[in-house]
């Protein structure tokens, strides 16, 4: 199926993919002419796809004119359909495992800055909570030096036991160790404190109250001095596709009051313990924290 929208206005090109009845797991290809392309850009294209749940299979060139093929992503393909209640929702047999965040450079990006704010390099013991296969340790790990990576203490837990069994198997070196447990139980498996704790899309899970695990997590498991990386998701995995808008109930686009709540908590609470807090990122929103260190003056 091949549509002319040559020589439209934006607004109209938008009304055209809302109002389009297409298939999922079937393709569409759109002509644009090239001063179109020139004037709205590749990035116009992109977020459109991303709006109306596709993706774009290819751009060919071909004299005035820009052949664009659009296709329609499968919702149900999608890990947060699931109906699994079990540890192994996010299991290696599970669509989630599919995810690898390391590739696609919107997480990246924003998680490497984070990082970087919190001094990465100063940081010798890390947890890691909710850490699945350890794409986040996988990082750190292609982001420092060899020398500077194996001086450093790496904790991982997660309560997906085929999950944390493919993340041994995958990174065997002797300073990373990985445990199955529950985080609402973290005191019946560690008893020592971190200088960076990170948690990716995990403590907002419905079987955890926010709030209080937060404050726990802060009081039993950071170090004096110590530093935070959290992520908050917005956006959901369709098809194998990163779709910028979380998800939330009740309504029927993306709405973001539920994450702002929590992360205004979280800062709130951090910068009362004087600690320099950002927020960043668009797919993941990055609340990243380091203490405020004082003078010799107390200053």
């Amino acid at each position: 199926m091949r549509v002319s929208l040559k020589n439209t206005p934006s607004v109209k090109i938008y009304k055209y993919f809302k109002n389009l009845k297409l298939e999922e797991k079937k393709s569409i290809e759109v002509e644009f002419l090239q001063s179109d392309i020139e004037t709205l850009g590749y990035k116009f294209l992109v977020d459109l796809a991303q709006l109306f749940f596709m993706k774009i299979l290819s751009i060919i060139p071909k004299d005035d004119v820009v052949i664009v093929e659009f296709y329609k992503l499968d919702k149900n393909t999608s890990f947060h359909q699931s109906s699994e209640k079990s540890s192994e929702k996010y299991g290696v047999d599970s669509e989630f495992f599919t995810i690898d965040k390391s590739k696609q450079i919107s997480f990246l990006y924003h998680y490497i800055q984070a990082l970087e704010f919190v001094k990465i390099d100063t940081k010798t013991k890390i947890l890691n909570l909710g850490v699945n296969k350890a794409d986040e340790f996988k990082i750190i790990k292609d982001m420092v030096d060899k020398d500077e990576f194996d001086i450093k203490e790496f904790v991982g837990v997660d309560y997906s036991h085929s999950a944390i069994e493919f993340a041994k198997d995958t990174l065997k070196d002797k300073n990373i160790k990985f445990i199955c447990h529950d985080i609402n139980k973290l005191d019946e498996v560690l008893d020592e404190k971190f200088d960076l704790i990170i948690s990716i899309g995990t403590l907002q899970s419905s079987n955890l109250n926010f709030n209080q695990i937060f404050m726990d997590i802060y009081q039993n498991y950071l170090a004096k001095d110590g530093a935070i990386v959290l992520g908050f998701p917005n956006c959901r995995w369709i098809d194998g596709e990163m779709i910028y808008g979380a998800k939330t109930p009740n309504y029927s686009f993306s709405e973001m009051g539920l994450v702002l709540k929590d992360i205004h908590f979280c800062k709130k609470y951090l910068q009362q313990k004087k600690y320099k807090v950002i927020v960043s990122g668009k797919d993941y929103i990055f609340l990243s924290a380091r203490k405020i260190l004082q003078n010799k003056k107390g200053l």
